[in-house]
This record gives C-alpha cells, sequence and structure tokens, in this order.
C-alpha cells in the first residue's frame, strides 16, 4: 500500500473516532411538560440522529426518533428541537407514569465508531422547574448577554446657556 494512502486511512479512521459525544444530559419541568436537554459536542458537519426513550418495567419505549419509529403512545405528546450542540426532547403533559430512565443515543451521519448513549432517572416530583431563558444562556455569547442586562441609556438633553 501507498505510505500517503496509509495515513489518508488513518487520519479519516482517527477524525472519525471522535465525531460527538454527549457532554450533557438533563431534565427539567417545563409547566407541565418534561424537557430533557441532551447536549453534545459535534467535531463533523455531518447531520446528527437521535433517539429518545425511556425504560421502564424493563422495556425500553422509543419516544422520539430520527433512528428508529417511536411509540404511539408517545408520539402526539412528544416533540424534539435541535440547536447548535443541544437536542431538546418536549413530553407534554408528563405525569408520575412517565417516570423512568430516559435515554438520549446520538449519531453522526457516516460515523462507523457507534452511537453516543447518555441515561438520567427521571421522578417528576424531584425535578427542578426549568430556568426561564437557559436556552437563550447556553446559545448566546456571554458578551451579548452583558450587553442586554445593562440599563438602557438614556439620551442626555444639553441645554445652551
Amino acid at each position: 500500500m501507498n505510505p500517503t494512502v496509509g495515513i489518508a486511512v488513518i487520519l479519516t479512521v482517527l477524525q472519525a473516532a471522535h465525531c460527538q459525544m454527549i457532554k450533557d444530559l438533563s431534565a427539567c419541568l417545563l409547566g407541565q411538560s418534561l424537557r430533557v436537554d441532551c447536549r453534545y459536542e459535534n467535531k463533523t458537519s455531518n447531520p446528527l440522529t437521535y433517539e429518545f426513550s425511556i425504560t421502564k418495567d424493563n422495556r425500553k419505549h422509543v419516544i422520539h426518533s430520527t433512528i428508529s419509529v417511536s411509540e404511539n403512545i408517545y408520539r402526539s405528546r412528544a416533540n424534539v428541537t435541535m440547536h447548535k450542540n443541544l437536542v431538546c426532547l418536549y413530553l407534554q403533559s408528563f405525569t408520575t407514569s412517565d417516570e423512568g430512565v430516559y435515554m438520549c443515543e446520538l449519531k453522526a451521519t457516516n460515523d462507523y465508531t457507534g452511537n453516543q448513549i447518555k441515561n438520567i432517572t427521571v421522578i417528576k416530583d424531584k425535578l427542578e422547574k426549568c430556568a426561564g431563558f437557559s436556552l437563550l444562556i447556553q446559545n448566546t455569547s456571554w458578551l451579548l448577554l452583558l450587553l442586554l442586562s445593562l440599563p438602557p441609556l438614556q439620551a442626555v438633553d444639553f441645554v445652551s446657556l
């Protein structure tokens, strides 16, 4: 094998080995809805596929997915939004019957290193309320937030004497 081709293959494999990584999985209550935030680091421009599921009674139930088919019981209640490095699951009308171990599974298209998976146990009475502008904080530069938090500048009226 040509040494140049061998090096190119090794570099391609090393790059694919670190395409995305789940950094954090958290859950909170937003009114009567559950929000599960799956934060990740993506080092490729390849499209991202995801799956949110719940395990209860030793059985996996797919809530919302681009990888497989969602179950009917969740289809009308679940919605997913994607922002830069954040995939959010919203489950409407969240009740104690929806408690269990929630899983976020991510896979970058053409990433042959396997899926990234993270779990979180969700119990309704132990959930905190979602912060009012947590999405704004996660996706906006700190400088812009600082500027927005400053009191508005007031025009000064100079009167010539």
